[in-house]
């Protein structure tokens, strides 16, 4: 009976193994490699805008879990700028600036891949941006930025040791075909800081390229240039399939020889999500991209969203010390008004005129004109829409009060001379009110300003103490006033300002 049912036991043992080795398909490689890189660039805010109809990271990260669920050959890449600016990242909280802290938490929680600098990364100081450094569990690379460190250019420590000169991803999918991606990132240095060493971004991307061929993989970019610069580096390297590029914040996807350079919106609105095939036997790569919405349409990820909400909070709290209704629509915005750096640092633009004019709106009376610095408009980005007050606040993050100065004409026009110098930093002004005529001479309300006259200018309490402008401070003996608002003012606060004057 024992004996029966062993001999039972082993043929159905038996029996069953061999109808495996039956059923079990045989694998073959094809040759043929499917993988997807997903790309975000110049994201400032982890939060959607205009009231939750546009992007939010917890909407990005539903739409990448939903990729790599079908393909697992899925990588996430940041090309640059979204440590700074912020309207959070200017927020104390446990004592100190949050600076990026709540994107490198959200972007932890996404399982990014593989991030470059921004020239904006380098708005934090050393110290804060080596806090969020460390607190990255992706990938940094860089293959022009390094840390000037006693003498000497040395790669970033982070929290994976260093940011890598070129990194590779050996991908293989289920039948063996491998695909070696290399990838290289420059950066541009449009506002250079003193403890980073910029190499030139042509010279170093192309040793950058020479050692991925040399290691056999196929080379990508993960840049933060200029369009024009981007547009050159493929001219210049050749045989690099994609670049994938930030610093616009504006959908594009150009194509200059046979390098397509793809720049996805700024702030998530859209994300870039690239199909690429590889054909291991011919050694051909063919790249479909395809330009995907986040809007209100898209859900969001319960874990990222619980992570925007708490953050969240923290900035509603802080604003709230300010205004009753952050989220509140107070403006539609058509034309779009532009508050880009580049702008805002060169040429009077229509968002200039807005903060301006409602600077002198601030006061009931007896105010001629106003004056901003351009580096004061921080929103880098064209706001298009709905504007809600939240909205004003990432336009002047860092608020501050707006002043009513007395001052000679002869001051006036040396500050307003010294701020057309330095067009193209923060020290250039945005001005209400005040133009050039074809003669050349600066005017007030149409009036040629005379030297000997006193005018009466809202100036922001920033710009009054000296830091950009170094010799418009109270003490100038052009200064004949300087009244300072109380906080029962709008005047008080420059973006409470703004939202009342956009509200009539």
């Amino acid at each position: 009976m024992l004996r029966s049912l062993a001999i039972l036991t082993a043929t159905l043992w038996l029996s069953g193994c061999k109808s495996t080795q039956v059923t079990t398909p045989v694998v073959t490689d094809d040759g043929i490699l499917e993988c997807t890189l997903i790309q975000l660039n110049d994201v400032y805010e982890i939060a959607p805008l205009s009231g939750g109809k546009y992007g939010g990271m917890a909407r990005v990260s539903y739409v990448v879990d939903s990729i790599r669920v079908q393909q697992p050959n899925t990588l996430l890449f940041m090309a640059g700028d979204f440590l700074n600016p912020s309207l959070l990242g200017t927020v104390k909280y446990e004592g100190e600036r949050i600076a990026g802290k709540q994107m490198i938490e959200v972007m932890n929680a996404m399982d990014f891949d593989l991030v470059t600098f921004g020239n904006h990364e380098f708005d934090l100081s050393a110290a804060d941006l080596q806090k969020r450094l460390d607190l990255s569990e992706f990938q940094w690379m860089s293959s022009n930025t390094f840390l000037k460190q006693d003498g000497e250019a040395i790669p970033f420590p982070t929290g994976k040791s260093t940011a890598a000169f070129t990194y590779t991803f050996d991908l293989e999918d289920d039948d063996g075909t491998r695909l070696p991606l290399g990838f290289f990132g420059v950066t541009l240095n449009s506002n250079p800081q003193p403890y980073v060493f910029y190499g030139e971004p042509m010279s170093y991307a192309q040793q950058a390229v020479n050692q991925l061929k040399e290691q056999g993989a196929v080379p990508i970019g993960l840049t933060h240039l200029a369009l024009e610069q981007d547009k050159e580096l493929a001219r210049l390297l050749g045989d690099v399939p994609l670049i994938m590029g930030g610093h616009e914040h504006n959908n594009m996807l150009v194509e200059v020889g046979n390098t397509k350079i793809a720049k996805a919106d700024a702030n998530a609105k859209t994300i870039y999500i690239h199909h690429l095939q590889y054909n291991a036997k011919q050694k051909r790569l063919v790249i479909d991209s395809e330009l995907f919405p986040i809007d209100e349409t898209t859900p969001s990820d319960p874990e990222v969203e619980a992570i925007v909400a708490r953050w969240n909070e923290v900035l509603n709290e802080e604003i709230k010390t300010v205004i009753d209704n952050p989220n509140q629509v107070i403006y539609e915005a058509n034309p779009p008004l532009d508050g880009t750096d580049s702008a805002s640092r060169g040429v009077q633009t229509n968002l200039g005129n807005i903060i301006t004019e409602a600077m002198v709106l601030s006061f009931t009376h007896n105010v001629d004109g106003a004056l901003v610095n351009g580096g004061s408009i921080r929103i880098d980005d064209m706001l298009v829409g709905p504007i809600t007050s939240m909205d004003v606040f990432r336009v002047l993050p860092f608020g501050g009060g707006v002043l009513k100065v007395e001052m000679k004409g002869s001051l006036l026009i040396e500050t307003l001379d010294y701020g057309v110098s330095k067009r193209g930093t923060g020290a250039y002004l945005q001005r209400a009110y005040i133009d050039k005529n074809a003669q050349g001479e600066w005017t007030l309300r149409d009036e040629v300003i005379a030297a000997h006259k006193v005018y009466t200018i809202a100036v922001s309490d920033f710009l009054m103490k000296g830091y950009d402008i170094p010799f418009l401070t109270p003490d100038h003996p052009g200064v004949i006033s300087v009244y300072e608002p109380e906080p029962s003012e709008v005047a008080y606060d420059i973006r409470k300002a703004i939202i009342q004057y956009l509200q009539k």
